[in-house]
């Protein structure tokens, strides 16, 4: 490909895609589970339109394939996890719906999210939790996850939590956010996005597999299940990433430049 785009970063956990607001922060009263029937109608509504819509764009925008998806239909009675790669700025927000498109899914973001113009304050309504700062928010935080959890709702992380646009590597990421699976003793799903070249424009196709479940190992301690879970997950994606077979934006471990 010529004049391929190259990203230079200094580690992995690089913000490679900022946005005006970077710094956003959630207020203190920020409302973590809305029990109201109207904000639940329209939040029902909003996500009902956003998933017709997303349908178009993964499918003639960004051509996206789905395989594998079938093994969550043992699933569609119980709550779960959903741990991908972080590869996509829009996509991210969309994929997972039609992932597990018989489900409502929650999705744990970044605050900076919130704070798009337009479309931040929407995010919630959408489904987007975001990341606090407080101990108290996270409590807060956490007690909405298991709430979603037990409502048999899916929750969708992105570990890696920087994106890095078209990335066809798995970046190392810590196990912090696999403690939520064994709290809330659920079954977690990976799903992996890789890029192939298309026949036809410039920008790759997208294939994203589906693998699963990984269940909590309830015959060692809590901490030895939370890093065997990341274990095995982190292994699985990094093993299916090797599908990728085109590299859209190359990314250089020397200096940091701006998205």
């Amino acid at each position: 490909m010529k004049n391929k785009k190259i990203i230079y970063y200094e580690t992995y956990e690089d913000d490679v895609v900022k946005n005006k607001n970077q710094d956003y922060n959630i207020k203190k009263n920020y409302k973590w589970i809305h029990n109201n029937i109207i904000y639940r109608f329209f939040s029902n509504i909003l996500y009902v339109i956003a998933y017709i819509l997303s349908f178009f764009y993964c499918k003639f925008f960004l051509h996206v394939k789905i395989k594998n998806r079938k093994i969550l239909n043992k699933y569609k009675k119980q709550g779960f996890f959903l741990y991908g790669n972080h590869t996509q700025n829009i996509g991210d927000v969309f994929i997972p719906g039609h992932v597990c498109k018989n489900k409502r899914i929650y999705t744990i973001v970044s605050q900076a999210n919130l704070g798009l113009a337009g479309i931040g304050p929407l995010l919630p309504m959408l489904g987007a939790i975001p990341i606090p700062n407080s101990i108290n928010d996270t409590k807060k935080m956490c007690d909405t996850i298991s709430k979603k959890i037990e409502q048999k709702k899916c929750i969708v992380i992105y570990p890696e939590a920087h994106v890095w646009p078209y990335y066809t590597k798995i970046r190392p990421y810590p196990d912090t956010s696999f403690k939520f699976p064994i709290e809330c003793d659920a079954a977690s799903f990976a799903f992996t996005t890789t890029y192939y070249k298309r026949k036809f424009g410039k920008k790759p196709g997208i294939v994203v597999y589906v693998d699963g479940p990984f269940l909590p190992d309830k015959n060692i301690s809590k901490k030895k299940r939370q890093e065997k879970l990341h274990n095995e997950i982190h292994e699985c994606m990094i093993k299916r990433s090797t599908n990728s077979t085109y590299e859209y934006i190359e990314y250089k471990g020397e200096k940091t430049q701006v998205w």
